[in-house]
């Protein structure tokens, strides 16, 4: 199970890209390796962000490269890099 996430600046550690893809891989509900608008509103509810709504937008934005609504596997390493520089800490 993947640590429990905060966006604080604590002694936490940052999440490794690594542990960020096994988040989003365990949104994946239907399992069928894409992640759409509510799937990642989960994740960023998870990692605690302030608004995970706008953050999934914004996500989608910036790594769903086709336009398709949905964050792919092949998509999903530009979609851990975004995040990653985000800052969340895991607790």
């Amino acid at each position: 199970m993947p640590p429990s996430v905060s966006k604080s600046r604590n002694s936490s550690s940052l999440i490794s890209e690594g542990e960020l893809k096994a988040i989003f891989r365990k949104h994946d509900v239907c399992d069928n390796g894409y992640i759409g608008k509510k799937e990642l509103t989960a994740v960023f509810r998870e990692l605690g962000a302030r608004n995970p709504s706008w953050r999934a937008r914004q996500s989608l934005n910036l790594a769903d490269l086709n336009r398709d609504g949905f964050i792919s596997l092949d998509e999903l390493d530009e979609l851990v890099k975004f995040v990653a520089k985000q800052g969340y800490r895991s607790n």
